[in-house]
């Protein structure tokens, strides 16, 4: 029977407005297309689908042994040992693991750091480094609404990402230098002069992602002088502490500059690389406050921030890092597991310099060697790229980002001989 008139309009007030008869439930979302493929992700994508038996992943941004293998540390199998059967499967706080927390912090801020026996620090734990910049990034715009974010050029693409969905307006400033293949000092001393005073910056504590090109601690303390005097605030992401140098205390000397002048800073920091967590997303974000009563504060906004994203964080990623940093023996294992990988990556390079200078290439490979971490920003142009890709069935980012992680002494040869082949005519 046909609604009356007088009918629909009161089903209307109720309920809204009637949905059109020819209107089905599977166009609802018709209109939505296809999202671009992640740039780093689809790499991996198109080199799984290739059958050629010579193919070779520089793509990846994940450790990687001497036979191309993924690794579990002992130090991560040991504390799996302890962990299983220890605990319940309850919630953690909206916050995370304390005890984890705990270590994180003085991983970053140093054992016997001031600013934790004061309470100063707020800190969550997070879903690894991508977590700990998004809950920051939000939490920037819900409490600054009016500012925006200086990002380096280049950047780990998912940086412009995070901000973007944060919708915190982005800026960029100068990074990295092509010509020399390394870093634009004056540039980047120019962008920190002449940006709004009391602008937000995103730095790479180590390692930057994706050029391999970190500042010297000389230009570190010249950067935390500028600071200083334009009152930016540093928000730094460290997702290869210890990785970077095999040394934790050596990779977290900037942030620690930045403590020794004074600076309030943020921090996100990552176990996916030094620890080889990947996908146990374990990570921390935490904020230097003016005191113990302003570090509450920010937490509470914090984890209400969390709340509705995920609720609480994952309990076993956490439960492997607080074991490993709270045992001095597993902690001294780690130590000893991190720079064996950080020595590997560092050969690797060596080897693959070498390799593309007995080949006698016309080009210089120094930035090779110079550069530092997981990644080398290897110069390529993408036309390159693609010929590495299309005839030696080679696979890494556009951009010319070279893996180390993905170079072994069974492929550096012929790595070498690749690049030595798209490059030799320039």
């Amino acid at each position: 029977m046909a609604m009356s008139r007088a009918a629909a309009a009161v089903r209307q007030r109720r309920c809204g407005p009637l949905l059109p008869a020819a209107r089905s439930m599977a166009s609802w979302f018709g209109h939505v297309e296809r999202a671009a493929k992640d740039p780093i992700l689809g790499v991996t994508e198109a080199f799984l689908a290739d059958p050629s038996p010579d193919k070779v992943n520089v793509g990846v941004g994940a450790y990687r042994d001497d036979d191309g293998k993924p690794v579990v540390l002992e130090c991560v199998r040991e504390a799996e040992r302890r962990v299983a059967g220890s605990t319940n499967m309850e919630y953690l706080p909206m916050g995370g693991s304390v005890k984890m927390i705990e270590e994180s912090l003085k991983l970053a801020y140093g054992e016997d750091s001031e600013f934790i026996k004061d309470k100063r620090i707020a800190a969550v734990q997070a879903l690894s480094g991508t977590g700990a910049c998004r809950l920051f990034a939000d939490f920037q715009k819900r409490f600054l609404p009016d500012s925006q974010i200086y990002i380096p050029t280049p950047t780990w693409s998912n940086h412009h990402n995070i901000w973007r969905d944060a919708q915190v307006p982005q800026r960029t400033f100068a990074y990295y230098h092509p010509e020399s293949r390394g870093l634009d000092f004056a540039g980047l001393m120019d962008d920190i002069k002449n940006a709004p005073e009391g602008s937000f910056f995103l730095l790479h504590a180590c390692a930057h992602n994706p050029t391999g090109v970190d500042p010297s601690e000389e230009q570190w303390r010249e950067i935390s002088h500028q600071f200083k005097v334009k009152n930016h605030f540093p928000f730094f992401d460290m997702a290869y502490q210890g990785f970077a140098s095999g040394d934790p205390e050596r990779d977290a000397k900037a942030i620690r500059i930045f403590l020794e002048d004074g600076h309030q800073i943020g921090c996100a920091q990552s176990y996916a690389k030094n620890m080889g967590l990947y996908g146990q997303r374990a990570g921390c974000l935490s904020i230097l406050c003016d005191d113990e009563i302003q570090a509450v504060a920010v937490k509470s906004q914090l984890q209400q921030i969390a709340r509705p994203m995920y609720s609480n964080p994952p309990l076993h990623g956490a439960l492997i890092v607080s074991t490993i940093l709270g045992d001095p023996a597993l902690k001294s294992l780690w130590l000893k597991e991190v720079k064996g990988m950080a020595d590997r990556i560092i050969g690797m390079r060596k080897a693959l310099k070498e390799s593309l200078e007995k080949l006698g290439s016309p080009l210089s490979w120094e930035h090779i060697t110079n550069q530092i971490g997981m990644f080398c920003y290897s110069g390529m142009t993408p036309e390159q790229v693609d010929r590495l890709t299309n005839e030696f069935h080679i696979y890494m980012t556009r951009n010319g980002r070279i893996s180390m992680a993905g170079v072994t002494t069974g492929n550096v040869a012929y790595l070498a001989n690749a690049i030595h082949e798209v490059t030799k005519t320039n």
